[in-house]
Parts: structure tokens; sequence; C-alpha cells
């Protein structure tokens, strides 16, 4: 495992280094992971927050490598990952690739793709290749990224040490959990994340990741009842793990977990809050 250092790139698979930006907190962790990934040229995968201090480091890191700059492309557009581009590419005139911008009010939309990237689509980082994979879920515009040696830049779809936050109306319960199956058997070798260090047992973290939310799952539906309850009772009972702080990022969640239950017919929303549907 390599060591998590604010601003100082570091090794973490063939043709990739990651570069950790100064803004730990409660829902970044050590901080956002930008990478810089190619052979002949680099393209920088989530050049993270608007920060002068990351910018440098991240041109620093280019100038070490001696390759110059020619791409950024980002996993998706929260605030913590995308922003940075506009600086970048003001000093170096790189391009950017990536995702639309929802609209739901959490995004950055100072994000602007001059290629707009889907499924399948295979991405030039100075003679070697990236395949894009839409993994909606976390949000619904977020993408990984696959190179031709089994290396996933996975964003905020996986990331290492915790669970992410599936925030509606964009992020879909639904919608993670499909695109947790779609990553499993493609011979995934190395996890690069959008926080925390590499995940290096891919199979067993996405296999770990869909019991986990299932295991949620089942607690969300055991605790429900024919009386409606709102969202923040229910979040005491679901989410009775994890410390009451805590509970206003879980109750996005929670949301996410009864929606995909609704669209199961599972549960139902009323003005009182959800039930169980029986």
């Amino acid at each position: 495992m390599a060591s998590l250092i604010p601003g100082q790139p570091t090794p973490i698979g063939e043709h990739a280094w990651r570069v950790l930006a100064r803004n730990p907190g409660m829902m970044t962790g050590p901080g956002t992971n930008s990478y810089l990934f190619g052979k002949d040229s680099l393209t920088v995968i989530d050049p993270g927050p608007a920060d002068q201090e990351h910018l440098q480091a991240l041109m620093h890191a280019a100038e070490s490598l001696g390759k110059p700059i020619d791409q950024v492309i980002v996993t998706h557009t929260h605030r913590d990952h995308s922003p940075g581009a506009l600086a970048l590419v003001a000093s170096t005139g790189a391009r950017c690739l990536g995702p639309w911008v929802p609209d739901d009010g959490l995004q950055d939309e100072s994000w602007q793709a001059d290629r707009e990237l889907r499924e399948g689509d295979s991405v030039d980082c100075g003679g070697v290749a990236l395949e894009v994979i839409e993994t909606p879920g976390h949000v619904g515009n977020h993408l990984c990224y696959l190179s031709e040696t089994g290396l996933l830049f996975t964003g905020d779809h996986l990331i290492q040490g915790s669970t992410v936050v599936i925030a509606p109306p964009s992020g879909s319960m639904q919608a993670y959990f499909a695109s947790l199956r779609k990553l499993q058997g493609r011979g995934i070798q190395l996890m690069a994340p959008g926080h925390g260090d590499v995940i290096q047992d891919p199979e067993a973290t996405l296999s770990h990741t869909l019991a986990h939310r299932q295991k949620r799952e089942d607690k969300v539906l055991g605790c429900l009842c024919a009386a409606a309850q709102p969202l923040s009772e229910l979040v005491k009972a679901v989410y009775d793990d994890v410390p009451a702080f805590l509970h206003g990022v879980a109750q996005l969640s929670l949301q996410a977990h009864l929606i995909k239950l609704a669209e199961d017919g599972k549960a139902k929303e009323s003005a009182e809050g959800w039930a169980k549907l029986v």
C-alpha cells in the first residue's frame, strides 16, 4: 500500500501516479485523489477542488515525470472532484473529457466537457488507453475508467475503507447495485479510488460492498411497518450502528434505499413518511 502524502506524486500502477489534494474532511476522508495517467503525455483524472496549491502540485508532478498534461477527465462532477479543471486548462491548454452535469444543485456547474464520454468509449492517454464504463449510482453521471492492464479508476463508485453516500435525486440505489454487478468479472486487478488508498482485492471488495448494501436494505425493510414513519425517525433505527452526528448524511442513503424498495414494490411513501407495502 502506498502512503497517502498530500501533494506528492505516488506511483500506484503502470503509467499511473496519485496526487492527494489537501481537502480532508468528513465527506472526503484523507482528501480527493487526483491521478496522472499516461505513457508519452499525461491525462489528469479528477483534478479535485479549485485549489491553487493542488494545481501547483499537479504541475510540479508532471514536470518531475517529464511529460506534458494534455487532457483532463473526471469520474463525476461533485465539487471535490472537478472544479480544479478550469485552472488546469488555463495553465496547460488541456482539453476536457467526461460526463454531462446533472441538475440537482450538488454539482460543479463550471465543468464543461470538450468531448462527452459514453459507455464503451476509448480514451487515448499518450499511447495507453482507458475504457469508459458508465457506473451511475453515487450520482447519475458517474463514470469509471479501466486501463488495459486492469487498473480501474473508480472515482466515488468505490472508495477505500468506507461506503459512499447515495443522494437522490441524481443518486440511485437501484442503479448503484446494478453498477457494482456490472464491474464483476471484468478482470479488474487494482482499483484507484477517489478517496483513500488503492484497493488491491477488487472482486472481494465488489462482493463485500454488494453484501453490505443488501444487508442494509434488509434492515430498512425490517424497520418498516404498516404505519408510516418519517425519515428522521427511521434513520435512528436503520443506522443505530452509526454515530448520531452522521445521521444527517445517512438519511440521504436511507432515502435512496427506500426509493429502491418502492421501485421493487416493497415500500410506499405518503405525506406522513414511509411504510411497508403489504
